[in-house]
């Protein structure tokens, strides 16, 4: 659900302008925002805030960084980024959004000194929780389809299961390739030889 800036009681930046409306977000205004825990995206002009995450969030995070992530350097295939890191998709479609996780191939990442990346990434990766599962399967879904980023992985800590989506051929669409439980070994579409253990990604129970 989005949710204005007005209702969030955002601080006074000190220049007497007002947050926008609703649908007239910009890149501009997301700038102005404070730094307060918070993560905030603007997905076709709309403002969307996410709380700090919690444990099982940061601890997902944490694994996907050392085996995903050793994974693609190992093998020189690009850079793995991790929130909050502003991603801007084309066409307005996202100014920004913060998946959890980004995959840029080689050629397709920023350079040092970018403040952000501005194009579709390869691969994205979301964590989800029941305050942003909604959003991440509707509104940021729809986003990164319509970017066209390739594959979309969706973790969920409970209950512990990963689904690889794949972007159809004409772009329509995703495709659900295939929803990974306990016991099981996550493949990619997008990275071939990938392999990553289910239980290894989620805390011990």
């Amino acid at each position: 659900m989005a949710h204005s800036a007005h209702s969030l009681a955002l601080p006074w930046n000190g220049d007497d302008r007002a947050w926008p409306a609703q649908g007239q977000w910009t890149y501009a205004d997301y700038a102005r925002l404070p730094d307060d825990g918070r993560r905030y995206e603007v997905i076709r002009g709309h403002l969307y805030v996410t709380p700090a995450p919690g444990f099982d969030h940061q601890y997902v995070i944490s694994r996907l960084h050392l085996t995903f992530g050793r994974f693609v350097d190992e093998n020189q295939l690009g850079i793995v980024l991790g929130a909050p890191f502003d991603v801007l998709l084309p066409d307005g479609i996202a100014t920004p959004v913060q998946p959890d996780m980004v995959f840029l191939r080689t050629g397709n990442q920023p350079r040092s000194g970018d403040k952000n990346f501005q194009g579709v990434p390869d691969l994205v990766i979301e964590v989800e929780s029941p305050s942003t599962r909604k959003r991440d399967r509707t509104i940021k879904l729809e986003a990164y389809r319509d970017a066209g980023v390739s594959e979309y992985w969706r973790l969920e800590p409970r209950p512990r299961t990963v689904t690889v989506l794949a972007l159809s051929e004409d772009g329509s669409r995703y495709v659900e390739v295939a929803s990974y439980g306990a016991g099981e070994t996550v493949r990619s579409t997008v990275l071939s030889g990938l392999a990553i253990s289910v239980d290894s990604l989620f805390p011990p129970v």
